[in-house]
C-alpha cells in the first residue's frame, strides 16, 4: 500500500537523500526508512537509513523519493516534513514534526 499524506518531503531534502544513494551506491531494493526508536536527551530519536521494505511498512512516495515507515511509527511522525539545509553553520537532514511537545538542542530528539 502506498500512503502519500504521512510525510512531505522537501525539494532539497529529495535532492540530498538522491545524491547520498549516488554517492553510497545503495542498491535499487533499498528505500529510505524515516522512523522513531527510544533514545536522544528528549525520549525518542529519529531513524534516517536505507533499508529493505517489510511487511510492516507503508510505503510513501514523495518528491520523487521512495520511504519505507513502519506502520508502529505513524503516530509519531505524521504530519511531519523532512528537509534539508545547506548552511554554513548548520547542515543536515531537519525534521519539521508538529507532534513534537519538545526537542532538543540538537533537532534529533523529541518527546510526543
Amino acid at each position: 500500500m502506498t500512503t502519500t499524506n504521512l510525510i512531505t518531503v522537501t525539494e532539497s531534502a529529495a535532492k540530498e537523500v538522491l545524491l547520498i544513494r549516488e554517492q553510497d551506491k545503495i542498491s535499487a531494493d533499498k528505500y529510505l526508512r524515516l522512523g522513531v526508536k527510544g533514545g536522544g536527551c528528549s525520549g525518542l530519536s529519529y531513524i534516517l537509513e536505507f533499508e529493505e521494505k517489510t511487511d510492516m511498512d507503508e510505503l510513501i512516495q514523495e518528491n520523487g523519493i521512495d520511504i519505507i515507515v513502519d506502520k508502529r511509527h505513524a503516530l509519531y511522525i505524521s504530519g511531519m516534513q523532512l528537509d534539508y539545509e545547506y548552511g554554513l553553520n548548520n547542515r543536515g537532514f531537519i525534521f519539521n514534526n508538529p507532534n513534537a511537545k519538545s526537542t532538543c538542542g540538537c533537532g534529533t530528539s523529541f518527546s510526543a
